[in-house]
C-alpha cells in the first residue's frame, strides 16, 4: 500500500507546501536606468511574486544603487504592471507606459526622488505569465 493511501491528509500537507513554494516566482533581468547621461546603465533587477499577496509584484534593486547602502524593494499592484504594458497606467509612486513595441519604463517617485528605469517587456511579460500560473495553480 502507498504512503497516499495509508495516510491521505500528511500526503495532501505535503502536496499543499510542495503547491506553497512552487508557486513562489523570480526572475532576476537586465533593466537600463535611465537619465540625461548618454550611455545607458545596466544594472541587474530582481522582479518578484509571493503566493501570500497574489495582487502584488516587487521589483528589487541591488544595494549599489541606494545610499543606504540596501536592496531597494518597491511593491505594487501587479494589474499595474500588466496594464503599463499596454498604455501609460499609474498616478502615484508607481508609473508604467510602453517605450516602443519591445520596451516599457517603470518610474518611480520617493522623496528622493525620480528613478526611471527601462525593461525589456519580453522579460516583463514572461514574469506576468509565471505569476498568472502560479494564481492559476493555488486556486
Amino acid at each position: 500500500m502507498s504512503a497516499t493511501a495509508e495516510n491521505p491528509p500528511a500526503a495532501a500537507a505535503a502536496t499543499a507546501v510542495a503547491t506553497a513554494v512552487a508557486t513562489a516566482v523570480e526572475d532576476r533581468v537586465t533593466a537600463r536606468v535611465i537619465s540625461d547621461d548618454p550611455l545607458f546603465r545596466k544594472i541587474p533587477v530582481a522582479l518578484r511574486f509571493a503566493p501570500a499577496e497574489p495582487l502584488a509584484v516587487r521589483i528589487v534593486f541591488p544595494a549599489g544603487l541606494s545610499p543606504e547602502g540596501t536592496d531597494n524593494e518597491w511593491v505594487f499592484p501587479r494589474a499595474l504592471l500588466e496594464a503599463g504594458l499596454q498604455a501609460p497606467t499609474g498616478t502615484g509612486d508607481v508609473r508604467v507606459w510602453p517605450c516602443g513595441r519591445v520596451q516599457a519604463v517603470v518610474e518611480f517617485h520617493s522623496p528622493e526622488g525620480v528613478a526611471v528605469i527601462q525593461f525589456d517587456i519580453a522579460a516583463l511579460r514572461r514574469f506576468l505569465r509565471r505569476t498568472n500560473a502560479a494564481v492559476t495553480r493555488q486556486a
